[in-house]
């Protein structure tokens, strides 16, 4: 069986868009991420602000207080992840 180079190389440009990655959009990434912890903090302090004041609704409080739990949570294991990837690598040998 002979296979003509020209074809390969048709396939393989057929092919590579199907794999390419997508453009992320913008605010994507660390950044992002960064951002939207903060946003989930402010919100859970004006809903105990609000709380406090007697301006807000003890279930919403409830709701804002089990974000911010679940926002501070998340960002701990990722952040022991970080670590233990470092340590492991400085236990590498050269």
């Amino acid at each position: 069986m002979e296979l003509k180079t020209s074809l390969a190389a048709q396939t393989y440009a057929l092919a590579r868009p199907a794999v390419a990655p997508e453009p992320q959009p913008e605010g994507a990434g660390f950044a992002g991420l960064a951002a939207s912890f903060a946003e989930t903090m402010a919100a859970g302090e004006d809903a105990a602000r609000a709380a406090m004041t007697g301006d807000a609704d003890p279930h919403a409080l409830v709701q804002a207080l089990a974000a911010s739990e679940l926002a501070v949570e998340t960002v701990v294991a990722v952040r022991d992840k970080v670590v233990e990837a470092y340590q492991e690598i400085l236990r590498m040998p050269v």
